[in-house]
């Protein structure tokens, strides 16, 4: 029970920093509105990096459908944990969401703009086109999975550097391609908000978009077992 109670932790964690964070920028009223992204790009890193150190050795920390999927094809985590971590990865994603939602509620009130709102949930392209939204989410997911695979050969890695090089990962897609599609890179990171948004009594909250949830569906997921798949095919 206690590595399922860890990825919905973990996960929620994540989502109140990551979400969080653009809330904190983006919204009316906010002390620190007008952040700016760099500041948005280094809070996820350190969004994903604490609950990692915190429940990576109860659970692994995956925090990340795509990525335990990947590691259930590649062997190295067993098939009958897998709906288990993925059910609580999207209920801790939804109730990080909740938790933003309530601790933000005065600032989303101040907010006129629907796309500002939704944006604090879940992800978004610069420039709608499904085939290279898809791509852009596998690309940048491929990147991450197959970056923490290669971690294993770093010599003499303590797991404390590790999580470090993690925080780095995220944070170095989000710089390079954060601006194409939001790099969700994860599916519950964005549909678990995503659902969030669509439930919550949200003033003026508009449309929750939910014909661009395959992207950050199937992107992820392609992007997370094709890494798997090559690191394995690679004669280390």
């Amino acid at each position: 029970m206690l590595p399922y109670i860890a990825e919905f932790l973990g996960t929620m964690i994540l989502i109140i920093l990551g979400d969080g964070v653009v809330a904190n920028v983006n919204l009316n009223k906010s002390g620190m509105k007008g952040g700016g992204t760099v500041q948005i790009t280094i809070a996820w890193g350190l969004a994903v990096m604490l609950p990692a150190c915190i429940f990576g050795a109860a659970s692994g920390a995956s925090f990340n459908p795509a990525l335990t999927l990947a590691l259930a094809v590649d062997g190295s985590f067993a098939w009958s944990m897998v709906l288990g971590y993925i059910v609580a990865q999207f209920a801790g994603a939804f109730v990080g969401a909740a938790v933003v939602y309530l601790l933000f509620k005065g600032q989303f009130d101040a907010t006129e703009d629907q796309a500002t709102k939704l944006g604090v949930f879940c992800t978004a392209p610069s420039i709608p086109n499904l085939g290279l939204n898809i791509f852009s989410e596998a690309v940048g997911t491929f990147i991450l999975v197959f970056a923490i695979k290669g971690m294993a050969n770093v010599p003499e890695l303590t797991d404390g550097l590790g999580k470090f090089i993690v925080f780095g990962i995220i944070v170095s897609i989000g710089m390079s391609l954060g601006g194409l599609t939001g790099y969700a890179i994860n599916p519950a990171r964005d549909l678990g908000p995503r659902l969030a948004h669509a439930v919550l009594p949200i003033k003026g909250k508009g449309s929750s978009n939910w014909g661009y949830g395959v992207v950050t569906l199937v992107g992820p997921v392609i992007g997370a077992v094709a890494a798997v798949l090559l690191y394995g095919a690679i004669p280390w």
